[in-house]
Order: C-alpha cells, then structure tokens, then sequence
C-alpha cells in the first residue's frame, strides 16, 4: 500500500463521509444482531479511540524515533465514552475531523521516519506499518458499519501486509 497513505486517507474520509451522514440516528443506534456486538455508532466511536491511539503512536514514532506502549482495551473505551447515546451526526462529525488531522499529520512525517520501529504490547512494526494498518482498520469498519456486501479483509489482510513490511 505504501503509495501515499495521507492522500489514502483524506480520499477514503471524503467518499465515506456522505454516506456515514446519510444514515439516521436511529438505524446508527441498531446492532447487527449478533449478541454482545457494538451498535454502529459504538463501532464508529471505536474508530475514534482508534483514531486517538495511532494519533499518539504516529507522532511519538516520528519525534522519538520510535513508539513504545500497549495496546488498549477497545470494550472498555467504548463503553467509557458511551457513543450509544451520542448523536450520530456528531460522531460522524468527529471521526470525520479527527481523520482530516491525521491525514494532515501523516503527510508531513518524513520518508525516512516511516521505517521507526513501533512496540504495541509484544508486537513489533514499523511506524509505515501501524499508518497502513490503521487504514485497513477503519476502511474494513465503515463497511461493516455500513452494511456493505463485501466488507474489507481485516486483519487476515494485514497478516499479508506485515511479512511485507516487517522483514529482518
């Protein structure tokens, strides 16, 4: 994927951010149906605290060298900020801005800085890993959030992606 993950990224937000605000708060408040899963504006909330996560990992990585910290407990944070009883439009809102800096952060993180080293928990990548991997994350997310027939591989994709990235 190492195209241009910023470009990536603000062209993925600007084409699902339409289709994100054209959901009623009502079908945003429904669940799959599954027991125990996340209603779509939980799921969409998850990728704000994925959003906030990665922000921390991007820049530590890049004015560090490299990033070091543990993974979070992703239950727990959406139960914490209790994005059920949030609107949709402002949670739609958020992820759409919160994602807008993002990408305005990855476009300046210099070339070289993509190969620092990142250690979430027990796992070890590269900062151009961790920015790809985030936009599998939230791209395999939106679709599940909006009930797409296929939905992007996640994280069996990024399995492929790692021994690509990650070697010796």
């Amino acid at each position: 994927m190492r195209k241009n993950p910023a470009l990536l990224l603000r062209q993925t937000i600007e084409r699902e951010h339409p289709n994100l605000l054209a959901m009623s708060d009502e079908a945003a408040t429904q669940t799959d149906g599954r027991p125990g899963s996340w209603s779509r504006k939980e799921e969409l909330g998850h990728l704000i605290d994925s959003a906030t996560n990665n922000h921390i990992r991007f820049v530590l990585a890049t004015i560090d060298g490299e990033f070091r910290g543990l993974g979070y407990a992703q239950d727990q944070w959406v139960e914490a900020h209790g994005y059920r009883e949030m609107s949709w439009q402002g949670l739609v809102e958020l992820w759409y801005q919160y994602n807008c800096l993002l990408a305005h952060l990855i476009e300046r993180i210099p070339g070289e800085h993509l190969d620092n080293r990142c250690v979430i928990g027990w796992d070890v990548s590269t900062l151009g890993f961790i920015i790809e991997d985030y936009l599998l994350h939230m791209q395999h997310h939106i679709d599940h959030v909006l009930a797409r027939d296929t939905i992007t591989r996640y994280p069996a994709a990024t399995a492929t992606l790692r021994g690509s990235i990650v070697s010796g």
